[in-house]
């Protein structure tokens, strides 16, 4: 798709949207308006400089948002963006609860975004942690020292799906919360799946 141009494809998202519409509406319009290819990934408005990703158009229940996949190399200097969980490690959002803040902001957005396309141009990317750099929770690391057939099919698994395990595994408090999550999911990892598969 072409720069500064509207995806037909696109515009069930806009057509649909309820809630937010004029928001959403002007969000498109402040994307196109940097230049950017619209694109339709996983369900959602997605715009890209030469086919790489910059930001994505989420609406929620609570707020509507830009959400910048390299948002943690941006410079906030208006400290607007948000990371979502402590786990989010690259993308950041800006949030809006009503049409008159992205008004207010539309200029600091634009310069969000062409800050967004410098970073692609210049290839940069977000150091992420590695998965050795993640905790094993206890209950796991049992199961993976008793099951040597379990260590191999973990290790076989993408570094993405061996985090997200380390995560689901060691979020809960208790520790038999984490053993039933860890019990739950053993079959999965055997099969080679990941924690949403």
């Amino acid at each position: 798709m072409s720069a500064n141009v509207e995806n037909p494809k696109v515009d069930f998202f806009f057509d649909k949207a309820t809630k937010w519409h004029e928001e959403l509406i002007l969000m498109r319009k402040i994307a196109l308006e940097c230049q950017l290819s619209e694109e339709l990934k996983w369900g959602v408005p997605c715009y890209t400089f030469k086919e790489n990703n910059i930001v994505l158009i989420h609406a929620f229940k609570e707020y509507c948002a830009y959400l910048f996949f390299k948002g943690a190399l941006l410079k906030d200097t208006d400290s607007i963006l948000i990371r979502q969980s402590e786990n989010v490690q690259a993308a950041r959002q800006i949030r809006f609860t009503n049409l008159q803040e992205i008004i207010d902001l539309r200029t600091v957005l634009k310069t969000y975004i062409y800050q967004a396309v410098e970073i692609e141009k210049a290839g940069v990317k977000v150091e992420l942690k590695k998965t050795s750099d993640f905790a094993v929770s206890e209950e796991f690391q049992k199961k993976l020292d008793e099951m040597p057939n379990l260590q191999k099919a973990f290790d076989a698994l993408t570094p993405g799906r061996q985090r997200a395990y380390l995560l689901h595994f060691s979020q809960p408090k208790q520790s038999k919360t984490r053993e039933v999550r860890v019990e739950k999911n053993i079959p999965n990892i055997l099969e080679g799946k990941g924690l949403n598969d």
